[in-house]
């Protein structure tokens, strides 16, 4: 549990009971994870903020939960890494909240996707592990910030994405910015040495009307880079990131 919120910074109680306490019925589920979670905090290991998703009647599974300095020190015993400072959650505005929970949520998705048999999750990277740094054409230091890098095993293929979770609150040249810095990191060929082969950077994006608008801002990248990226709604997700591939083709 630790090392998920790691992983996401913020999981709600109900995220974390399908993560970690998906056997038996749904009321032993709830009150397994309810302990677990009171145990955590009373060693003051996670923080539970004042808001609550869903309102009151989602009771302790709306709980919005983080990880405290504590929780962040315990996990720095069991690394080799070199050790860095981490905050504590503390208090975000609500829209920077539910940002970071629907990344959560994209991962619990594929979590539960992967115990089905649909895909094998290799690997998910949240922020800021999953940023990648590069020299831009002058020489700048340039930091690409997808929200979360993903890998999945799907048959005898690899599927690589870097996720960008729209919440239809940047506009939309910032959107085309921000993939001109994705166009400059494909085109320094990184990736592709590291991986084999450029990830399909993929927008998840909250309705239909939200999709077509950047859809159609894309269009002023250039013609080449236009098979980078891939637009569809956040509640498709899953469903299209683990849609078996086509015979001879790897993504």
């Amino acid at each position: 549990m630790l090392r998920d919120l790691a992983r996401l910074r913020l999981l709600t109680g109900k995220q974390l009971r399908r993560l970690h306490f998906a056997a038996g019925d749904l009321t032993t589920q709830a009150r397994k994870a309810r302990s677990a979670v009171g145990r955590l905090a009373e060693l003051d290991l996670v923080v539970r903020l004042s808001r609550r998703v869903g309102g009151m009647r989602a009771g302790s599974e709306g709980f919005v939960i983080g990880l405290s300095g504590w929780g962040h020190a315990v996990l720095a015993l069991d690394s080799t890494a070199e050790p860095r400072r981490r905050r504590r959650v503390i208090e975000t505005k609500p829209a920077f909240q539910s940002h970071v929970l629907a990344v959560s949520e994209l991962y619990v998705q594929l979590v539960e996707a992967s115990r089905l048999g649909v895909a094998e999750l290799i690997d998910f990277t949240g922020e800021p592990e999953a940023w990648r740094r590069f020299g831009g054409i002058g020489g700048q230091a340039v930091v690409l910030k997808p929200d979360a890098f993903v890998r999945l095993g799907i048959g005898e293929f690899e599927v690589l994405a870097f996720i960008e979770q729209d919440m239809d609150t940047e506009s939309l040249p910032t959107i085309v910015r921000k993939c001109e810095v994705y166009v400059s990191h494909w085109r320094s060929g990184l990736e592709q040495r590291a991986l084999g082969a450029y990830p399909k950077v993929w927008w998840l994006v909250p309705s239909a009307r939200r999709l077509d608008a950047i859809r159609r801002a894309l269009k002023r990248l250039p013609g080449e880079a236009h098979a980078l990226f891939e637009i569809c709604l956040t509640a498709e997700a899953v469903p299209l990131l683990t849609q078996p591939l086509p015979e001879g083709g790897a993504s």
